[in-house]
């Protein structure tokens, strides 16, 4: 959050404050919460183990989004094509900005010009294991298997990121650096 002195407005005050501007709403202080919530985890922990943190509750979300889409589908599984569809579609409605670039029998890569969490997610490469968490849930629940490889991500410095969700065990799968998700049903 930016540390300068707030704007002070000439206008009524609100229980003895005078409105002041101030760039803080709901949207705002979540995202730095979150934060700062990696970053200490970061910090404390190290990388890999905030990441692990942050796989618990992604693992979690991924399986809520995965009911809620299938359920409003009136589906029992998705289908590959579905599964890309409905990955773009929540990242869309969290404002991220992912497209599917490519899409085969073995893959879909996915690239994205605008995280979710905007500037806060730079530095905070545990966050992106959000994504990893909730595109490998989805995927591993509805087609059996899927692994998520971060090839490039904003947290880290990139101008965009680019993630490849493998659908099946393959040679290229086998050969990215990345997490494995497989069903639990």
């Amino acid at each position: 959050m930016d540390p300068s002195p707030p704007h002070v407005a000439p206008s009524p005050s609100r229980n003895g404050l005078p409105i002041v501007d101030v760039p803080l709403e709901r949207d705002v202080f979540l995202r730095t919460l979150i934060r700062h919530l990696a970053g200490t985890l970061q910090d404390i922990v190290g990388l890999k183990e905030a990441e692990g943190f942050v796989t618990i509750v992604g693992q979690r979300m991924g399986d809520e989004i995965n009911a809620m889409y299938r359920a409003a589908l009136n589906v029992p599984r998705l289908t590959p094509p579905q599964v890309a569809e409905v990955c773009v579609d929540l990242k869309r409605r969290i404002h991220g900005e992912f497209a599917v670039e490519e899409m085969d029998d073995d893959k879909i890569v996915f690239v994205n010009s605008a995280c979710p969490f905007a500037e806060k997610v730079i530095g905070r490469p545990a966050l992106c294991m959000m994504t990893s968490n909730v595109f490998g849930t989805i995927a591993a629940e509805n087609l059996g298997y899927g692994k998520v490889a971060l090839e490039e991500t904003i947290a880290t410095g990139a101008k965009r990121c680019r993630v490849i969700l493998y659908l099946r065990r393959s040679d290229a799968s086998a050969t990215a650096e990345g997490r494995e998700y497989v069903s639990t049903e």
